[in-house]
């Protein structure tokens, strides 16, 4: 799974992306109104997620109950 993939999966589950700014690094916010918010990094400097990126994101998916 690659950053576009995981950005088109959060924007159907209807997450918005939040900019925390030049401060935040390679931390990215997505939030929703209904779920609340996830706190992921952006993978670099290739584009793929490492395994242990999909496994969070499927975690933290499963706990909201959107998988």
């Amino acid at each position: 799974m690659g950053q576009k993939e995981k950005l088109i999966l959060l924007d159907y589950l209807e997450f918005t992306k939040s900019n925390k700014g030049k401060t935040s690094g390679s931390r990215v916010m997505f939030t929703s109104e209904e779920h609340g918010s996830i706190l992921l990094h952006k993978p670099h400097p290739q584009k793929e997620l490492k395994a242990y990126q999909v496994r969070q994101l499927c975690d933290l998916l499963e706990q909201e109950g959107l998988i």
